[in-house]
């Protein structure tokens, strides 16, 4: 064990390491929500498309049944 307090910060760094840290996790951070932005959009691009294709397919059941209603079977 070392016979030095614990400090938040080590006081044996260089102080102007500091802003670069900040500045990286500023970048990282911003980096991160860019992307989470992206990745949001695409998925709900993505659920309109299903959402519309489902509308089409129901369409075209009710059409097919409607259409199956109609007919006289055997």
């Amino acid at each position: 064990m070392s016979d030095k307090p614990d400090n938040d910060l080590d006081q044996d760094g260089p102080e102007d390491a500091r802003p670069d840290v900040a500045a990286a996790v500023d970048e990282l951070l911003n980096t991160l929500s860019t992307k989470f932005a992206s990745i949001s959009s695409e998925m709900a691009a993505k659920m309109d498309e299903m959402s519309k294709r489902i509308d089409r397919l129901e369409a075209e059941l009710t059409e097919n049944k409607a259409q199956d209603g109609g007919s006289t079977k055997p």
